[in-house]
């Protein structure tokens, strides 16, 4: 396929693109935005961004794509309530995972792969079940580390993304496969961004306890 043929598969997808899908899409990259910068406006964008995508997705007849969608508006929820300021309690900070969140990780990622890869491939005609389900199953994790507000979401979200980028090329989605590499560099910044504010913190408690 040469560029020429690529640029007109952009063109004509963007033209095919609904008002509903590019909402979707842009509450989508606001949140992103919003969880690079840590700020909790990432949740109401994100739940925005999924309520749309549930809808473009069940009414195109993808019904699993709409479940997974289901998922991260769960978490989304979740992720909004974990990060609000409870009376008497400290707002939720930004730190890296421990030994036991880690542990929790890798059961999400193997038990999402499973169920996924074994529904896909026994329910559904996906010619590409293995990779499918791997890319749901690291961005399964990704996202809970996020609402956990753990440094490493960035890495589980971008692990997604760098297979989700190749995948969505193989079945010519070229304007979702630029909107995810435009979301593997922000999730990179992001990391960057949340290691910085981790780093600070430890050093504020370094100073403090030397003092």
């Amino acid at each position: 396929m040469d560029v020429q043929h690529w640029w007109q598969l952009l063109l004509l997808q963007m033209k095919e693109t609904t008002l509903m899908e590019w909402l979707a899409v842009a509450f989508g990259v606001a949140e992103v935005l919003y969880a690079k910068a840590n700020k909790i406006w990432l949740y109401p964008t994100g739940i925005a961004s999924t309520v749309i995508s549930i809808y473009v997705l069940v009414a195109a007849g993808l019904y699993a794509e709409g479940l997974l969608n289901g998922y991260y508006l769960a978490m989304s929820i979740y992720g909004w309530w974990y990060w609000i300021k409870k009376k008497d309690e400290p707002a939720v900070e930004v730190s890296w995972c421990s030994r036991s969140e880690w542990r929790t990780v890798v059961l999400i990622v193997v038990a999402a792969f499973t169920i996924l890869y074994y529904s896909l491939k026994n329910f559904t005609p996906s010619a590409v079940p293995a990779w499918d389900a791997w890319v749901s199953a690291t961005a399964w994790a990704g996202m809970w580390l996020l609402a956990k507000r753990k440094i490493e979401n960035w890495i589980l979200l971008n692990i997604s993304n760098l297979f989700a980028i190749p995948l969505l090329v193989y079945k010519h989605l070229l304007l979702y496969s630029g909107l995810t590499i435009f979301l593997f560099i922000v999730a990179i910044q992001g990391f960057i961004e949340w290691r910085k504010i981790a780093k600070k913190k430890e050093n504020q408690f370094t100073s403090t306890v030397t003092v």
